[in-house]
């Protein structure tokens, strides 16, 4: 495994996204938990296999694919559907994951992890170092929902309602970026966090 493993996690539209972009342009290797979650449910994989089995063909499209958006429909308003969809994909997100980071070959690897608070955090991810919380205000995750992908202020609140909530990700962080201005402020934030993350390295070796 790489040396050193730092989570990179944070709610819908807090810039979670573009922070490890920025991570990316400067060198560092990012293994991406949501890029792992759509390459395990493709057709033919054993994650889509026990998704039908859990609940049903009608999770699929006509040509076998998995129905994403009427799969999240369908766990959205019920908790229990939405815990037996993640006791099938965490551990195997996880298990990629952590494959990913082990053949990293940067000086520091970010593990992109957006559901890191549900699920589990450090006690389910005892190989991270560091988690870093990209942060932003609800309202400025709504008005930046609303942006994005339109529907209403009480569809976007539904959303946020469904993650866990902004104290219970900062109360995981060992790094908090406070993403409240503007890209270049953002950019320089993680430019500041990719120094101290190299000096860490240093001296963990």
């Amino acid at each position: 495994m790489s040396r050193f493993v730092v989570a990179v996690t944070g709610g819908i539209a807090s810039g979670k996204s573009e922070a490890c972009r920025y991570f990316e342009r400067i060198g560092i290797v990012v293994a991406d938990a949501d890029a792992f979650a759509r390459s395990l449910v493709e057709r033919g994989q054993p994650a889509l296999e026990a998704i039908v089995v859990r609940f049903g063909d009608g999770v699929l499209c006509a040509d076998g694919n998995l129905d994403r958006a009427g799969l999240r429909r369908f766990v959205f308003d019920d908790e229990a559907a939405r815990r037996d969809l993640e006791a099938i994909l965490h551990p195997r997100i996880r298990d990629a994951l952590r494959d990913a980071c082990a053949a990293a070959t940067s000086a520091y690897v970010i593990a992109a992890i957006p559901l890191l608070a549900e699920g589990g955090g450090r006690a389910r991810y005892p190989w991270l170092d560091r988690i870093l919380v990209v942060d932003a205000t609800r309202e400025a995750q709504v008005q930046r929902l609303l942006a994005r992908d339109g529907g209403t202020r009480e569809q976007a609140e539904r959303v946020l309602a469904a993650q866990a909530s902004r104290e219970q990700r900062l109360a995981i962080a060992d790094d908090v970026i406070e993403n409240a201005g503007t890209p270049e402020a953002l950019a320089h934030r993680v430019a500041e966090l990719h120094a101290f993350y190299l000096r860490l390295v240093a001296a963990k070796s």
